[in-house]
C-alpha cells in the first residue's frame, strides 16, 4: 500500500541522493583504494565495479543491479614517457600519485554516473524488460530517448575535489596539530620537539584509523571494499601468470603490498620523522610547513614502498607492514560476480594495451 502513495520521481531522487553520498564517501577513500606504485598493472575499486590500468591503457567495469556489466576503456599516455624528469626519484612518486588520483577520480565519476542512470532507468519498462533478458556486456550507457544519462556535472566534481582536499587538511593536518598544542598547554613536558610530534602523529593515526573503521560499517562502503579485494586478487593472479578465470582469481589473498592503504600508512609514519626536523614552534608556522612538505613526504614514501617491494626482508619492508594489517579493513572477500567485474576490467585494459604498448612480460 505504501508503494501506491510514493511517486516514481521521489524514489528516483532518493536513489540518486544515495548514490551521490556513496560517491562522496568513496572520494574520501580514494588514496586508500588506489595502487600505491606505478607497475605493470594496478587498479582501484569504484562504485559497484573495478578500474584496471596498464602502462598504456585503462578500463572500468561496473555491474548494474540488473546484472549488466557496463565497460569503458581508453588508451593512456604516461607523463613520464614524454618528460624524463618526471621519472626522477622522489619526483616520480608525486607525479605517480597525482596521475593515479586523476584517473581514480575519473573512474569514480564514471561508476557514479552509471549508478545514477540506473536509478533513472529503473522505472522505465524497457529497462525492466532488458533486465529479464539476462546479464550482458554494454558500453557507454544511454537513456531510451538517446539523450545522455544524468551525470555528475563538472561544477559538482570541482566542489567535491575542493571539499575533499579541505577535509584532508582539516582532519589530518589541522586537528592533530591543534590537539598536540592543547595537550602541551596541559603538560609542558609534551612540548619537546620529539614528544610533541609523536603526540601529533599518534592523534593523526587515531583519526585515520577511526575514519577507515567508521566508514567500513556502512554496507555501501563495505561493497566497495569487496570490489577492492576483487581487484587485488585479480592483480595477484595476473602477476602469477595464472589464467584470469574466477576460480583461479578467488584462490589469492585480498592483501596486496602495493595497495594505496599501505602507501597512506607509510606517509603517516614517515611524516612523524619529517616533522621532527622542522625548527618552527609556532602553531601556524608548523601548520604551513606540514602542507608544504606534503609532496616531499609523498615522494619519499613512494620510494620506500618501491624499495620494500623489491627487498622483502629489509627494514623498510617492516615499515609497510602496518599497511598490510590495515587492509583487513579496506579489503573484503569478493563474490564471484565482483571478481568477474575485476577480470573484465583487466581483460579490457590488456586488449587495449596490446594495441598501444605491446605484450606485457612479467619479470
Amino acid at each position: 500500500m505504501l508503494g501506491a502513495f510514493v511517486s516514481p520521481k521521489h524514489l528516483i531522487c532518493v536513489r540518486s541522493l544515495q548514490n551521490l553520498v556513496r560517491f562522496l564517501a568513496a572520494v574520501q577513500l580514494l588514496p586508500a583504494l588506489e595502487s600505491g606504485e606505478e607497475t605493470l598493472v594496478g587498479g582501484q575499486a569504484v562504485l559497484e565495479g573495478v578500474m584496471m590500468r596498464s602502462p598504456h591503457a585503462w578500463a572500468i567495469a561496473c555491474r548494474k543491479p540488473s546484472g549488466e556489466v557496463v565497460t569503458m576503456s581508453e588508451p593512456l599516455e604516461r607523463p613520464s614517457d614524454k618528460h624524463k624528469w618526471m621519472a626522477w626519484p622522489v619526483v616520480r612518486g608525486v607525479m605517480t600519485l597525482g596521475y593515479a588520483m586523476t584517473l581514480g577520480y575519473r573512474a569514480l565519476r564514471f561508476s557514479a554516473n552509471v549508478a545514477l542512470e540506473d536509478a533513472m532507468q529503473s522505472e522505465k519498462p524497457a529497462a525492466r524488460d532488458q533486465a529479464k533478458a539476462g546479464p550482458g556486456i554494454k558500453a557507454a550507457p544511454r537513456l531510451e530517448d538517446g539523450k545522455k544519462a544524468v551525470a555528475i556535472s563538472g561544477w559538482m566534481a570541482a566542489i567535491n575535489i575542493i571539499f575533499s582536499l579541505g577535509f584532508f587538511i582539516f582532519m589530518y593536518k589541522y586537528l592533530p596539530l591543534l590537539a598536540a598544542t592543547e595537550l602541551k598547554k596541559v603538560d609542558p613536558a609534551l612540548g619537546g620537539q620529539i614528544v610533541f610530534n609523536l603526540v601529533d602523529g599518534a592523534v593523526r593515526l587515531i583519526l585515520f584509523l577511526s575514519f577507515i573503521w567508521g566508514v567500513s560499517l556502512f554496507p555501501d562502503i563495505r561493497r566497495v571494499f569487496e570490489y577492492h579485494g576483487a581487484e587485488h586478487k585479480t592483480v595477484f593472479a595476473f602477476e602469477d601468470g595464472k589464467p584470469l578465470e574466477t576460480f583461479e582469481v578467488q584462490k589469492y589473498s585480498t592483501y596486496h603490498p602495493r595497495c594505496g592503504t599501505s602507501f597512506l600508512m607509510t606517509v603517516m609514519l614517515i611524516s612523524i620523522g619529517f616533522y621532527m626536523l622542522i625548527p618552527f614552534t609556532g602553531f601556524w608556522a608548523r601548520f604551513a610547513a606540514r602542507i608544504v612538505l606534503l609532496p616531499v613526504i609523498a615522494g619519499v614514501s613512494y620510494e620506500i614502498i618501491r624499495f620494500a617491494a623489491k627487498h622483502r626482508g629489509s627494514l623498510f619492508a617492516l615499515m609497510t607492514a602496518p599497511g598490510l594489517w590495515l587492509q583487513r579493513i579496506t579489503t573484503k572477500p569478493p563474490s564471484d560476480d565482483q571478481a568477474q567485474c575485476a577480470i573484465e576490467a583487466l581483460d579490457q585494459a590488456m586488449s587495449l594495451e596490446k594495441e598501444h604498448g605491446g605484450e606485457l612480460v612479467i619479470a
